[in-house]
């Protein structure tokens, strides 16, 4: 899948997106190619592909051999009550004809930011202001559901972006990383204050033989990318920042003199997301389907990352990790719908699956006791962990086009006693950003909530029962023509 010169492949390719793999299950070789992406408008062929028929849904099929195994069928909430509640989705998705935020308004839309510039690939929230970048290489900075400034880079597509105290890092299609900087006098302008790697290291790297590595079939400067820089992330104390790449490598930089210090060949295919979690470990998710865990370790000056673990194997392209607040949890998303998680403290055991995606999950995020999972199908689904058991709490429905990038920040607003508010920003290949308010919700509202749903859910059934299909479908399922 990685085969072929980056050049040709850039030509024939303006759109990246998240790498997946194709394992010849989902569609035809010869209409897609060696590759699927994320954007189904936009193809590694010449010819368009329809927005439906991008993205196939899968179960999980991992290997069962070697210590990464575990059962891809087993349900986060198996077992458990909340098995029949209609927040937990199984399989292919809601068939109830409701949406969920319907039901409980204090999770609902706050608005949408529209600017027909191009797809949005990646966000990043602090405070009150928003960064939204997309292929128009263009990086706008949104506050109060206002556009309040922006500023473009050369590097193409904006794959990527994280926000370092006063520094801003955005990745890019041609593999650069570029570094800008708010000034203070006026903060709607943002310089670009430098590239990683630093002209500087690179003409000193590049008179030493021992900085070339072998990069398909090439040579190239070890603390360089060759290849569209997929996902950015920063370490737990923020010294560090995490690159990944369809290079099938990580980088790790020093943020305070914008160093290279390690380029650690970590897959066999794109690495499609970074994570860093508390005591030094860094989770990698690829489109070899497997995701890993390496440990960070301080010797002398030096800082070395080792590999400790694989958690997963298997055929469907890992798309997207995340972790939770505490570091106890971390989440993986996949091209098969599946949201799988393992918990830290159990030394990093499997937990289950989260079902409630028709197509791919193209993007996570956590925060307190929420997850989310953005997905091709166009939904968000919001997930609240309680113990060893997740539900869906809320399903967000509004895009038209699949769900590339979340950001998370604290309402701080609208936060009350015992009810914790996130405001959740989601970028789409609609072209536009979304910002919802969710309530994460006390217990206590969580069991009523619940309750009145199932109470929904069986009164919908009794009423129903007479005008279901012969099939055993919803009318909904008819209606929409599934």
């Amino acid at each position: 899948m990685m085969n072929g010169g980056i050049g040709s492949r850039m030509a024939d390719e303006e759109e990246i997106g998240t790498k997946f793999v194709d394992t010849g299950n989902h569609m035809p070789r010869s209409k897609f190619g060696n590759m699927m992406h994320s954007d189904p408008n936009l193809s590694a062929t010449a010819a368009p592909i329809p927005r439906d028929e991008v993205f196939g849904y899968r179960n999980s099929s991992a290997s069962l051999t070697g210590p990464a195994s575990f059962d891809p069928n087993r349900m986060s909430c198996e077992g458990s009550p909340m098995t029949m509640s209609p927040w937990n989705h199984t399989g292919g998705g809601s068939n109830f004809p409701w949406s969920f935020e319907e039901n409980f308004p204090q999770n609902g839309l706050i608005g949408s930011l529209v600017r027909e510039e191009g797809h949005i690939y990646s966000l990043a929230a602090t405070k009150d202001l928003l960064y939204t970048g997309s292929d128009s290489k263009n990086i706008r900075v949104w506050k109060n559901l206002k556009e309040f400034s922006g500023f473009k880079s050369s590097s193409g597509l904006v794959k990527a972006i994280i926000i370092a105290g006063e520094k801003i890092f955005t990745g890019h299609q041609d593999g650069k990383i570029r570094v800008w900087k708010v000034i203070p006098k006026n903060p709607k302008i943002h310089k670009r204050s430098g590239t990683l790697p630093t002209l500087k290291e690179i003409l000193k790297s590049s008179i030493r033989p021992s900085a070339y590595v072998q990069v398909r079939n090439r040579s190239a400067l070890w603390i360089k990318h060759c290849d569209a820089i997929s996902c950015l992330t920063l370490s737990e104390d923020k010294t560090l920042l995490y690159s990944a790449s369809w290079d099938r490598t990580f980088k790790v930089w020093r943020i305070s003199d914008s160093r290279c210090l390690e380029s650690i060949n970590a897959h066999d295919d794109a690495v499609n997301s970074v994570v860093a979690s508390v005591e030094g470990l860094v989770f990698t998710g690829s489109a070899d389907g497997t995701v890993k865990v390496w440990k960070r370790e301080q010797q002398g000056k030096t800082t070395k990352h080792s590999p400790v673990q694989t958690l997963l194997k298997q055929e469907s392209a890992v798309t997207s990790l995340a972790v939770n607040t505490s570091g106890s949890v971390v989440y993986c998303g996949s091209s098969d719908g599946m949201v799988n998680y393992w918990e830290c403290e159990k030394q990093l055991s499997h937990g289950g699956a989260l079902k409630g995606h028709k197509l791919a999950v193209l993007c996570l995020a956590a925060a307190g006791n929420l997850v989310f999972s953005g997905s091709a199908d166009k939904t968000i689904c919001v997930w609240r962990r309680d113990g060893k058991l997740h539900a869906c709490i809320s399903v967000l429905t509004g895009h038209t086009g699949p769900v590339k990038c979340l950001a998370v920040e604290v309402d701080h607003e609208k936060s009350k006693d015992g009810d914790q508010r996130w405001v959740v920003s989601s970028g789409s290949l609609d072209k536009s950003v979304k910002v919802w308010s969710v309530a994460e919700m006390a217990p206590d509202m969580y069991q009523m909530a619940m309750m009145q749903q199932q109470q929904q859910y069986q009164q919908h059934i009794g009423s129903d029962a007479d005008s279901l299909p012969s099939d055993g479908s919803s009318r909904a399922d008819k209606n929409r023509g599934e």
